[in-house]
């Protein structure tokens, strides 16, 4: 049921996708919980049927011979699915920790990768992607065509317009850098094509391993009931805030609490969907389409809690509904797009063991004075012991899917959003959204050994904050 557009498809990777690519730890995950039994021979049909929905799902990632990667769907081999017996809640996590630490196959198949946690009258269908061709919403709507098939066999698949791509051209019109940001960029272009490096497949190889040998990622679920759902959102409607900024502020709140008082770092991110503000609508296509707006979080400790969460949502309004989520992407179009492939090469190649076949590349590159190290250490982004962001927050918000679906029922959804920079950087990921009338949220974070039982303190504290039995 493809489309004449999509049979055979092939298009540049955008310069905004190519922020991901070849990155070890841009990975997001989407967990389907599902009462009732889902086979793996259901699943695949159901999956076949999708594949003809989205054609993120049909395509590979190859090198033209200037080194530019595209997307094709010619040649693209079947996507990986494997069954698991299902043994306990948070066994997700031990499967996306461990497939995150294998590398894709970007030039066979489609980065994405689904596992079946199946139990007698339960399911965990988890579904792991790089961002390179999707974001959490993606991965969200997918999950909706899935059960939707799954539900029903003999439902036929609605092929989807081929996905738009985020440009110059599909910006809204009055989006635009000025000519001094522009004449920036330029010049940070030409000193870049003196230096440029270009990346292959075993640079990625190298990296990857590296990364999951020196970072541990550790994940945090927070599953609240529908009851306790209905709770907080009534209690922010009261509040005249929204879930976001409650989440946000709870959770910025209880790492000062946990601190002595004082945020471990100020910068708070908030990720945002450019889905419904481009000039052509996206609608539920695969891709990725989200962005993100930053901002130093001030608390009055003489207040309660309420009044600093809707002095916090003031700010982040007005930042949302601006135009501050398409500062990076409009950036991005005009920035040398192998530049943003070589943030991660240049903050982790130094860490590449001497065995390793790129180690001599990768370790002299990492040390090389260029473009890409000046813009990272104006960043504050060069050292993955210190981190340039304190919290950042994914939440998809409430998605009204249907919660039947013929024998099987949609429990929740859980979000592990991922993210485009090296855990380390970022004091604490939240991720979450609300399904089933459920919300779930996932805390994580690097593990150094100490942070677990600040980051549970952090976790108590914020659900006291958010249920209304902590005030302050």
């Amino acid at each position: 049921m493809r489309n004449a557009s999509s049979a055979a498809y092939e298009r540049p990777v955008t310069p905004i996708e190519r922020l991901f690519t070849r990155s070890p730890f841009s990975v997001v995950t989407m967990v389907a919980r599902i009462q009732g039994l889902v086979t793996e021979s259901m699943l695949r049909d159901a999956l076949d049927k999708v594949c003809l929905r989205h054609v993120n799902l049909r395509v590979r990632i190859v090198d033209d011979e200037h080194g530019n990667p595209y997307f094709t769907a010619d040649g693209a081999g079947e996507i990986p699915m494997h069954e698991v017996p299902w043994e306990s809640e948070d066994q997700w996590i031990h499967v996306m920790d461990e497939t995150s630490r294998v590398p894709l196959a970007f030039d066979e198949r489609p980065p994405i990768r689904f596992f079946l946690l199946q139990g007698p009258d339960r399911t965990d269908l988890v579904i792991v992607s790089h961002h390179i061709i999707c974001d959490g919403m993606s991965l969200a709507f997918l999950a909706k065509d899935l059960m939707a098939h799954l539900g029903d066999p003999s439902l036929e698949p609605e092929a989807l317009p081929d996905p738009v791509q985020i440009g110059l051209d599909s910006l809204p019109e009055d989006v635009h850098l000025n000519l001094a940001t522009r004449a920036i960029l330029r010049r940070m272009n030409r000193k870049w094509d003196q230096q440029r490096v270009l990346f292959d497949h075993q640079d990625y190889l190298d990296l990857t391993a590296t990364y999951w040998s020196e970072l541990r990622h550790m994940t945090l679920p927070i599953l609240f009931s529908e009851a306790e759902t209905d709770e907080l959102v009534a209690r922010c409607k009261s509040e005249d805030v929204s879930v976001n900024t409650a989440l946000t502020a709870a959770f910025a709140k209880a790492q000062m609490d946990e601190n002595g008082g004082k945020l471990p770092h100020p910068r708070i991110g908030i990720a945002t969907s450019l889905r419904g503000r481009l000039r052509v609508p996206v609608g539920e296509a695969m891709g990725f389409y989200a962005s993100s707006v930053t901002f130093k979080a001030k608390w009055r400790r003489r207040e309660d809690f309420w009044s600093n969460a809707r002095r916090l949502q003031r700010r982040m309004q007005k930042l949302i509904q601006g135009k501050g989520s398409f500062k990076d992407p409009t950036s991005w179009c005009y920035l040398d797009p192998t530049f943003l492939e070589a943030t991660s090469f240049k903050k982790l190649g130094g860490l590449v063991p001497p065995d390793a076949p790129s180690h001599e590349k990768l370790s002299a590159f990492a040390r090389q004075d260029d473009a890409v190290k000046r813009i990272l250490k104006l960043g504050k982004m060069d050292s993955l012991d210190k981190p340039f962001m304190g919290t950042w927050v994914t939440n998809l918000t409430r998605l009204d899917f249907p919660r039947r679906y013929g024998e099987l029922e949609l429990d929740r959804l859980i979000l592990h959003p991922g993210a485009a920079y090296p855990l380390s950087q970022v004091v604490l990921v939240i991720g979450a959204v609300t399904c089933a009338g459920k919300l779930s949220l996932v805390m994580e974070f690097a593990d150094d050994g100490q942070r677990p039982a600040m980051m549970r303190g952090v976790q108590d504290i914020a659900v006291e904050l958010l249920l209304g039995s902590r005030v302050q």
